[in-house]
């Protein structure tokens, strides 16, 4: 029980980080007069199976927004209840689930605390914009990115980690 606790909570950290099955999902990007990109924002659904001792999963709609340095994270049910809220920022991270709020000094360290596994919150974003960023240990899928899917696959270190969003591009 507190592994599916943890995961229901700390899933809805990640990611993203953190990440969806089936769903929709808008993508917005702004540019500075440098031609810089800003902060953007995705929804939709996401989907993390972490094969543990039991084997836990998790799944909510999502509301992503910001970067991997400051954003926001809002995860819910099919009908709309709030499961977690994550906020992050240079300084720290908070997880308000319901009445409580805990602080961490990162949003990675939010989400290893949350999930159980290491979720890369810089390549997710990366993944999100379609860029086939690498991080050791994990195997991204972009191949149906185009069709608003995106998988990524961490395989070491154990437990194996299967991350699974489906948005939509406007």
């Amino acid at each position: 029980m507190i592994g599916r606790r943890r995961l229901l909570i700390g899933g809805s950290a990640f990611a993203a980080l953190a990440l969806a099955l089936a769903g929709c999902a808008s993508s917005g990007r702004t540019s500075s007069a440098s031609g810089a990109v800003s902060a953007a924002s995705w929804s939709g659904r996401m989907s993390l199976r972490v094969d543990s001792e039991p084997v836990q999963t998790f799944s909510a709609l999502f509301d992503l927004r910001g970067t991997a340095v400051q954003g926001s994270l809002t995860l819910t049910t099919p009908i709309g209840s709030t499961l977690a809220e994550l906020q992050w920022s240079p300084t720290e991270a908070l997880l308000k689930n319901g009445s409580e709020t805990r602080r961490y000094a990162s949003v990675d360290a939010l989400i290893q605390a949350a999930t159980g596994a290491a979720i890369p919150v810089q390549a997710l974003f990366g993944w999100l914009a379609g860029r086939d960023d690498t991080v050791p240990g994990w195997r991204p899928d972009l191949t149906q990115f185009a069709a608003g899917r995106l998988q990524a696959v961490r395989e070491s270190p154990l437990p194996r980690a299967d991350l699974r969003i489906v948005f939509e591009r406007t």
